[in-house]
């Protein structure tokens, strides 16, 4: 699958002396190419599929800044997926600046992590799985936010009130399982359903060359356990089951020179036996290659999952598998960047491909390319 989309930016400052409402955001074109034909008879068989998505943000700050009002929605027009014709609020919050602390409540969006090909720490919030298959895309989520700053780190403690549910491709969705998956019929393990309330800590430091993170998760899973249904027309489909659990995550980076060494590693309990989960690896960057203002970056890392097989966990396609990429950065004026590398499952050998590549056309205009090859799937 072949993605190609052109995003166009505006900003506009109603004030600018006072610098109190800021009101800009992004317009995006985009046609997704798809070279072969469908899998299965319920996919629409279109070889071009475009889209259209906007995204503005609205803010608002006084009291020289240490208070701000964010409103960030985000909507997309898919002609062919009806699932991906969809709408969210990524962030609507209050935030409040202390001389060492910080306070947010409402709706956001958090990340945690270093790794490149799999973030396994990153739990706060739920995945925008109808926008794209790497899991980066993220809806917005409501919480109650305290970052305590001190000389031994920053502490970060979150209530996260009403659960989002994943959002999956539609029947008709080319990038989608052999089996359609029934989102409107999720189930949980929690009495409470959507309204349970989760909790979450991080501590994070850097000390030198280190930089590190400690985080803990208590609440409903992100990650779904599907269950088949037998369809009142014979069919086959799958419901998603979320889970409570606990989980614990560690993240590390290292700087030293050329070299970015960096490992993720969680813990979870609730999914089964308790397993553990880790991706590491490095980042090895030639400056000003050819003497040129380029760089060219190498990235290893290694992907492990011991959870278990037997249906009592979701579902890890990163469970035993090698990811093998290059980054080019030109530094130039229009910010041109590619990244491009595979994932190699060591055991069965499945092998998928990624391109990507960005590039600013103007101060309004950006052009961005996506690949996603699948070389050889094990079923």
């Amino acid at each position: 699958m072949f993605r190609i989309a052109l995003g166009s930016m505006m900003l506009l400052i109603a004030h600018p002396a006072s610098a109190q409402w800021d009101i800009s955001g992004s317009l995006e074109l985009e046609a997704r190419i798809f070279p072969e034909t469908a899998a299965y008879a319920e996919q629409d068989d279109a070889t071009l599929s475009p889209s259209i998505a906007f995204q503005p943000e609205f803010v608002y700050e006084w009291d020289e800044r240490s208070d701000r009002l964010t409103l960030e929605l985000f909507g997309r027009l898919d002609a062919h997926d009806d699932r991906r014709t969809h709408f969210d609020i990524r962030e609507a919050n209050y935030l409040h600046l202390g001389d060492s602390w910080d306070v947010l409540v409402g709706i956001s969006i958090v990340f945690w992590g270093v790794t490149e090909s799999v973030h396994l720490v990153d739990i706060v919030n739920q995945t925008d799985g109808v926008e794209d298959i790497d899991g980066e895309d993220k809806l917005g989520q409501p919480m109650m936010n305290l970052n305590l700053f001190r000389n031994s780190g920053t502490y970060s403690f979150f209530v996260l009130p009403g659960f989002r549910e994943r959002t999956f491709p539609g029947d008709d969705a080319r990038r989608r399982g052999p089996r359609p998956i029934d989102a409107t019929r999720a189930t949980y393990e929690s009495n409470g359903g959507q309204a349970h309330v989760d909790f979450a800590f991080r501590w994070y430091q850097t000390v030198g060359n280190w930089d590190v993170g400690l985080s803990h998760f208590s609440g409903t899973s992100r990650e779904a356990r599907f269950f088949p249904h037998i369809d009142p027309d014979g069919g086959v489909s799958f419901r998603p089951h979320y889970d409570l659990i606990n989980q614990s995550g560690v993240e590390i980076q290292y700087t030293k020179n050329d070299w970015l060494w960096k490992v993720e590693g969680m813990s979870r309990w609730g999914h089964g036996d308790q397993f553990f989960a880790t991706v590491s690896g490095f980042e090895y960057t030639l400056y000003q290659i050819i003497k040129s203002k380029a760089d060219l970056g190498f990235l290893l890392e290694y992907q492990y999952d011991g959870r278990s097989k037997d249906g009592s966990a979701p579902i890890s396609p990163n469970d035993n598998d090698i990811f093998a990429g290059a980054r080019l950065t030109l530094n130039d004026e229009d910010s041109t960047a590619v990244l491009g590398g595979i994932v190699v499952d060591v055991k069965n050998g499945t092998t998928s491909g990624l391109l990507e590549a960005e590039r600013r056309l103007n101060n309004s205009w950006k052009m961005e390319l996506e690949a996603r090859l699948f070389l050889h799937a094990d079923d």
